[in-house]
């Protein structure tokens, strides 16, 4: 029909950062030569084609030999098919504050420079095209990622959408490049204060789960003004000191940096809800030392910080939003893990053998799994040469218990109470409670002892 298709945006940038440019050269001669004009999607994901020289509706009636066609957004400009997102290339005009601020026209008609113009950084502003081979690179995108370098593509727009910033944090720790300092620069102008809290969590979760060293991304949010703006609970932590024969690697802000990265390496075999309670547990773990922290009999201390810290990482959990993903209480296990970071190492050094009874209790509050993983994570996070057994005795003991996951489930129910001929009431969830905590410290382990337990106490 005249047109013509590129693959645009991330899949071209990670490719090139992957796979080098002879790679891309390869897989495009196979398809052009095996397949005729058949895209072979099996190698990746998340391609997204733009379409030149069609109009919006012809376009929308040759997708439809593909399969169904969803138009996405108000412009009619993108369309979803066969896994794909295809679009026109489109114009943006900023008319308002906030992500939803723009006019949207597409125009098929627009020259690939400045398709390419509205993109963010030049290593996404990139295009290729799957039957030539050859890529349309209008602002030196290949030599910045050559570089190592994010760029932001036009300083006159780039502040247009205020995300850009934290996809600048994500980006750069993501692929451990530099930040160009003239949009470093003009980062630290842009006022944060039109993000809504599910683009902001969109970033940081993308900054925790995916970069190898998601300190680099906090780092350069504390250089750019973004700690500041956004989570003045960890601007807290810097310079916030700490006792040196415990933390000789700095203060709070320098720990929380390595334990974040620590925590990282921890989590590639958990599902995401878990790794994000993870991550959120040592990013928020001290946040509780900032006002609890003093100078005790000459030493630096930061007594009950751990329940301290409850309320201001409370405070970042609400701006971000988070409560339940996939069905997991992300939020409580986080606050749960602020709370009780410090149990795997104090149950481990007790003077007196801790019982089988207070794992359980704790197990009632947090994923003792998750608990041991930041633990060990807080431990390791001290620049090393201390001892962090004490975090894996825990878990086992846990295991042992089947317990590391969720306290045990209790043997006596409230069906079992009427049965026994117990009217409903009050005196029912009395009794369970009561016959529950004997479970919890091992008195009773069948059902034939907890209703023994209960006539007793009837």
């Amino acid at each position: 029909m005249g047109g013509r298709a590129l693959i645009v945006g991330g899949w071209v940038r990670d490719r090139l950062m992957e796979a080098g440019e002879a790679a891309l050269t390869t897989f495009a001669e196979a398809s052009a030569v095996e397949k005729g004009c058949t895209m072979d999607t099996s190698v990746s994901k998340d391609i997204d084609l733009e379409v030149y020289g069609i109009e919006a509706p012809l376009l929308h009636e040759m997708l439809k030999q593909f399969g169904p066609v969803n138009t996405v957004g108000e412009s009619f400009t993108v369309y979803k098919v066969a896994g794909l997102d295809v679009s026109i290339p489109r114009r943006d005009s900023k008319i308002g504050r906030g992500h939803k601020g723009f006019a949207v026209t597409g125009d098929p008609s627009l020259s690939i420079t400045e398709a390419a113009r509205r993109r963010d950084f030049t290593v996404n502003a990139i295009s290729w095209d799957p039957l030539t081979g050859s890529y349309e690179d209008p602002f030196d995108g290949r030599a910045d990622i050559q570089r190592k370098l994010l760029r932001m593509v036009d300083g006159r727009t780039f502040g247009d959408d205020s995300l850009r910033v934290l996809r600048a944090l994500q980006f750069v720790a993501r692929f451990e490049f530099t930040l160009d300092p003239a949009t470093a620069d003009l980062c630290r102008t842009i006022a944060l204060d039109d993000l809504p809290s599910e683009r902001i969590w969109g970033e940081i979760e993308k900054l925790l789960l995916q970069a190898p060293r998601p300190s680099i991304g906090f780092k350069l949010a504390l250089e750019l003004g973004v700690i500041d703006k956004l989570f003045p609970e960890l601007k807290a932590l810097v310079a916030c000191p700490q006792e040196p024969e415990w933390h000789p690697e700095g203060d709070v802000w320098v720990h929380t940096l390595l334990v974040i990265d620590e925590a990282r390496k921890r989590i590639d075999d958990l599902d995401k809800p878990r790794q994000v309670t993870v991550m959120l547990g040592a990013v928020l773990h001290d946040v509780g030392k900032p006002p609890t922290t003093a100078f005790v009999d000459g030493r630096i201390r930061s007594i009950d910080h751990e329940q301290q810290g409850v309320a201001p990482a409370s405070a970042v959990l609400d701006r971000l939003n988070i409560h339940t993903i996939g069905g997991f209480d992300v939020r409580s296990n986080v606050l749960g893990i602020v709370a009780h970071h410090l149990k795997p190492g104090m149950f481990r050094q007790s003077p007196t053998p801790v019982s089988d009874g207070a794992f359980r209790r704790l197990s009632q509050k947090v994923d003792l799994e998750l608990l041991a993983r930041v633990a060990k994570s807080d431990c390791e996070g001290r620049g090393g040469g201390f001892d962090c057994s004490a975090m894996d005795w825990f878990l086992e003991r846990a295991r042992e218990l089947g317990v590391q996951n969720a306290p045990p489930a209790p043997l006596l129910l409230g069906r079992h109470l009427l049965a026994l001929g117990l009217q409903p009431g009050p005196r029912i969830g009395e009794i369970l409670r009561a016959v529950y905590e004997r479970q919890l410290d091992g008195s009773v382990t069948s059902l034939d002892e907890a209703i023994a337990i209960e006539r007793t106490l009837l």
